[in-house]
Parts: structure tokens; C-alpha cells; sequence
């Protein structure tokens, strides 16, 4: 078999609707639209969300809250993640990121202590939890708090 032998399966392939060409198709004169009215017109459309006239359900559900545009983003990483370094290097944002465990640079990245620790490093982070702190620390790494 070859590229230019290859075909849909029966079928696979349906023939488009052509309207408007005559009684005989069944499909001739409004075409399948009716009689007047706005989707019988070129281009009328009820616009998403309209539910002809009622109170459109995104008006009538309760809002609460709000969305903070100040919230900082940070990027989570956990000690189990820091297996794949090696002993005594140094970890930084642009390190997390070649060694694919941040997508971004722009994000904050914050230190979780889920996981455990066995070697030293020295870990170059913007946030850590207490825990993990303490666990890179015991393991004779240590933590610097980067700002920006």
C-alpha cells in the first residue's frame, strides 16, 4: 500500500447538504429554515447566554468574593523533587527549570517540606516552610532566601 492509495472507509466521508435547489430535494425555497423569524434571517443568531428574555443564569446566581490581582504566583517545589541533583550544588530558579520541575522563571518558587532530604545543597528559593528548612538543613544544606 501505498500514500497516494489511501482512502476513508466506506462510509466515513459524508456528503455535504446542499439546500435551496428545489422542491424535489425536500431542501428548496426556505431551505430547511422556515418561515420568517430570526433564525430564518442570514445571520441571526441568539447570542450565547440569551435565554430569550429570563433572567440569564450568570445574572442570577449569587457572586461572592473577589479576585486578588495582587496575588503572588509561586511555583510549589517538595524535597522529594531534589533527588535528581546532585550532592553539594547549587539550586537555583534557573536549575529548577532545565531540570524541568518549573514550567517558568517569572514565577516565585517555594520550598515544601513533603519528601526527605539526603544529601546537602545549597537551594536558592524566594519561600520555604519551616519543615523543609529545617530537613535541608539537618541533611548539612543550606537554604538562601532570594527577594524579587
Amino acid at each position: 500500500m501505498r500514500l497516494h492509495e489511501l482512502k476513508p472507509p466506506a462510509g466515513a466521508r459524508k456528503s455535504r447538504r446542499r439546500v435551496g435547489r428545489g422542491p424535489g430535494s425536500g431542501l428548496g425555497k426556505t431551505c430547511g429554515r422556515g418561515h420568517k423569524g430570526q433564525r430564518s434571517r442570514s445571520g441571526g443568531r441568539v447570542r450565547p447566554g440569551y435565554e430569550g428574555g429570563q433572567m440569564p443564569l450568570h445574572r442570577r446566581v449569587p457572586k461572592r468574593g473577589f479576585t486578588n490581582i495582587f496575588k503572588k504566583k509561586f511555583s510549589l517545589i517538595n524535597l522529594r523533587d531534589l533527588a535528581r541533583f546532585e550532592a553539594g550544588s547549587v539550586v537555583d530558579p534557573e536549575g529548577l527549570v532545565a531540570a524541568g520541575l518549573i514550567k517558568k522563571t517569572s514565577h516565585k518558587v517555594k520550598l515544601l517540606g513533603h519528601g526527605k532530604l539526603d544529601f546537602p545543597l545549597t537551594l536558592k528559593v524566594h519561600g520555604t516552610s519551616a519543615s523543609a528548612k529545617a530537613a535541608v538543613e539537618a541533611a548539612g544544606g543550606e537554604v538562601e532566601i532570594i527577594s524579587g
